[in-house]
């Protein structure tokens, strides 16, 4: 299979959701480690496609899930907590490890990252080891004790009604050092309306109650207990997110986690693995190969 080239099959987790998976690569016919990409709040798998095409390329099966709420996956009124996400998360592994995908190296950025630290403390059997992307350390309740003050300062933006041609307008703008698969990734952030506007696939209602459960989750509480080699993938610059703590909160996982690595990526956005997917491949590819995910 051409690596640029992607499958999509939709899978039920067995927690009551069916998610949509996107498959790069064959894992009958690739020589490394499966790896399976998990996004961030309010983002989907094909953000992940830059980074995607480039691991297929270096000989692994690449599988990117949209998560509950999120992308074409199904959507729930509820289930948004840390614990249930993760099970739906460990619900694909399974389905996935009866396919040739048996015990990937799971990566998720940002609320993702935080994902896979849980993941990896709550179903170690299930994973190699986990990659987390900008996150995996994120401690809301540090910056906001109260849930009141977390949900007004990261309450997203509304969005609904903006034309597709000015989302895209501001996306390229943003990020002007971006592949087009970044751009292309993050505009699937949205249902794009017959009237030629955009509509979030996560709702504010849904967004909410996830960045409920991630201003809950204490993930430095768990380090300790965490048995499986953890990978810490950090942006540092005016893109990235709690810029101001983010040493101090990945020296306390060096510190804790049993089997740790950090990888910088200095200057990076927050999304730095849409915007660096040739290095970010790298950086995991080099992990598979060199012993630290055995």
């Amino acid at each position: 299979m051409n690596p640029a080239e992607y499958t999509t099959v939709m899978v039920d987790s067995g927690t009551g959701v069916t998610l949509r998976t996107v498959r790069w690569g064959n894992p009958a016919e690739t020589s490394f480690v499966p790896l399976v990409l998990i996004h961030g709040l309010a983002s989907n798998a094909m953000l992940w496609e830059g980074a995607a095409r480039e691991l297929a390329a270096l000989g692994h099966a690449v599988v990117a899930v949209d998560l509950r709420g999120h992308g074409l996956s199904e959507k729930p009124d509820n289930g948004y907590d840390m614990q249930t996400v993760t099970n739906d998360v460990a619900g694909v592994l399974r389905v996935l490890a009866s396919q040739g995908y048996e015990r990937p190296v799971v990566a998720g950025q940002s609320w993702g990252g935080n994902v896979v630290v849980e993941l990896a403390h709550l179903h170690p059997d299930l994973v190699r080891g986990v990659v987390a992307v900008d996150g995996g350390f994120l401690e809301l309740q540090e910056h906001f004790p109260q849930w009141e003050q977390c949900s007004v300062a990261l309450r997203p933006p509304n969005l609904l009604g903006t034309p597709v041609a000015r989302m895209r307008g501001y996306m390229e703008g943003a990020h002007p050092d971006w592949p087009q698969t970044g751009i292309d990734g993050s505009m699937a952030n949205f249902e794009q309306l017959p009237d030629g506007t955009i509509r979030p696939w996560l709702t504010l209602e849904r967004h909410l109650m996830v960045l409920r459960g991630l201003w809950e989750h204490k993930p430095t509480h768990i380090y300790r207990d965490i048995t499986v080699p953890v990978m810490f993938v950090p942006a540092e610059g005016p893109g990235g997110v709690f810029s101001d703590t983010k040493r101090q909160a990945v020296e306390r996982a060096l510190h804790s986690v049993s089997k740790v690595r950090v990888e910088w990526f200095s200057p990076a956005d927050h999304d730095l693995h849409a915007q660096h997917p040739v290095r970010f491949a790298q950086v995991v590819h080099t992990a598979t190969t060199d012993g630290f995910f055995s």
